[in-house]
């Protein structure tokens, strides 16, 4: 017997949620896990949040992004990076700038801005060209892996441990941190799968093209761990922490998730995302990393614009996705 299409919905509604809460808590574990095993190598906070953390949070758009693409639906798996980098940007740290000014010293923040722009010029090429291709997917794991190992050895130690109780506080041994690591895994690639399930349902019912699904709701879940991450760190007054965790999550998003996507299976690029939504991208990255070299500070009003303007990105998602598209 067929469902009808409200019981359809409701189902892949909560599919939907139940995805996005195990997303959280993989997401919370995987980070706890990283954070605790790379506090006890000495790391500074910002090569902590542009790698360790931004690894961590970006899983979750790993796991869907991944099983997305290998269950043939290539609009989510590119619109969850896109819509992430985004929400990064205008949702996570316009909303981490009502709880402390985020504010950062141009000469620590280029290099990580400079990737994050070369990033997304590389993904602008494969967008531009159809298809993500394994030759070039491989190309931009290796420049991230390049890039990270040169963090790494210039990496300054950290001195301050003021912090140390509050990071990972239910974790206290190596063997505990691996645990952690291992169920947050776990409950990312559940999650992933009833995420993506739920929300292609969903978007089938009520009409909405799979690629501004991704854009939207699956993009705004996976980057729920940034926005929580982010402001625990701004509740503690880690710039670094936050600063190095967007830019380090929006490179992670495109030299690695999507990297990875496409060596697992060659990535296309649905129409729907190669106009609009793709240059809105480049534009909220490039005027991100200019503000961020010029004025140097995100004040609390400045956020909240941020946020007006994410909220009515997303609107325009689906009020006017021909005007868009």
């Amino acid at each position: 017997m067929e469902l009808p299409h409200y019981d359809l919905f409701v189902l892949a509604a909560g599919a939907i949620l139940f995805g996005l809460f195990l997303l959280i808590k993989g997401g919370d574990w995987t980070i706890d896990a990283a954070v605790f095993m790379a506090e006890r190598t000495g790391l500074s906070p910002l090569f902590i949040g542009a790698t360790i953390v931004s690894f961590g949070t970006s899983v979750p758009e790993l796991f869907a992004s991944v099983n997305a693409n290998l269950q043939g639906f290539p609009g989510i798996a590119l619109g969850n990076v896109l819509g992430s980098n985004i929400a990064n940007i205008l949702l996570v740290l316009g909303a981490t700038a009502f709880v402390y000014k985020i504010e950062g010293k141009p000469k620590d923040l280029i290099k990580d801005l400079a990737m994050m722009l070369l990033a997304t010029a590389l993904l602008v090429v494969g967008m531009l060209s159809g298809q993500i291709t394994t030759v070039l997917a491989l190309g931009m794991f290796v420049i991230l892996a390049s890039f990270v190992t040169y963090q790494y050895l210039t990496n300054s130690i950290v001195l301050e441990e003021e912090d140390d109780d509050d990071a990972a506080g239910h974790i206290q041994t190596m063997g505990a941190a691996v645990l952690f690591l291992l169920g947050g895994l776990l409950a990312l690639a559940v999650g992933a799968e009833m995420l993506v399930k739920g929300a292609v349902v969903s978007g089938t019912i009520i009409g909405v093209p799979d690629a501004i699904i991704g854009m939207t709701v699956v993009a705004f879940g996976t980057s729920l761990p940034e926005l929580s991450t982010c402001v625990a760190a701004a509740r503690k007054r880690s710039v670094g922490l936050i600063l190095g965790n967007i830019i380090g999550s929006n490179t992670f998003n495109i030299l690695s998730i999507v990297a990875l996507t496409a060596l697992i299976k060659p990535l296309d690029v649905v129409p729907e995302l190669a106009g609009f939504q793709m240059w809105a991208t480049v534009a909220i990255s490039v005027a991100f990393a200019v503000w961020m070299l010029v004025v140097g500070k995100v004040t609390k009003r400045v956020g909240g614009l941020m946020v007006v303007a994410y909220a009515v990105f997303i609107a325009g998602q689906y009020v006017a996705p021909k005007l868009l598209g």
